[in-house]
């Protein structure tokens, strides 16, 4: 049965995203993100989207940081950065019927992991490259 998603965004990303707020520390995001086994969290405000932090945003931020610390040092160390000290505020984002091969077109042209899916400013979903991947996968 047709439900006139097959090939827009809609039909691939995952809904409910997990978000943090901007004011969050960095030890918050990096327990969202090896708790729930993400690499990407968009950074709201209210519903609108600001910004976006990755694992590996975490990671260099984190390794300029504390190289050397002993993991007491690490955790208060992460626990005093703010997200937004960290995350990337220019962020490419789509809608949810954007066709797919236009995000796997820009996503690649681009080297970006994830782009999240808006619709009136709020965010609805994120697609990945994994989720690209899939979809490919199941065309085969």
């Amino acid at each position: 049965m047709k439900t006139g998603n097959e090939g827009v965004l809609r039909a691939i990303m995952m809904g409910s995203a997990v978000t943090l707020k901007p004011d969050a520390t960095m030890d918050l995001a990096n327990d969202v993100i090896s708790l729930g086994r993400i690499r990407h969290i968009p950074i709201v405000d209210g519903s609108r989207l600001v910004g976006i932090v990755t694992e590996r945003d975490l990671i260099g931020a984190a390794a300029s940081r504390i190289f050397g610390l002993k993991q007491q040092s690490k955790s208060a160390l992460l626990k005093s950065v703010l997200i937004k000290e960290v995350m990337k505020k220019r962020v490419i984002t789509a809608a949810p019927d954007t066709p797919i091969k236009d995000i796997a077109h820009l996503m690649a042209n681009k080297k970006i992991g994830c782009v999240p899916v808006v619709s009136d400013g709020m965010v609805v979903g994120l697609v990945t490259t994994t989720d690209i991947l899939r979809y490919v996968e199941g065309l085969a």
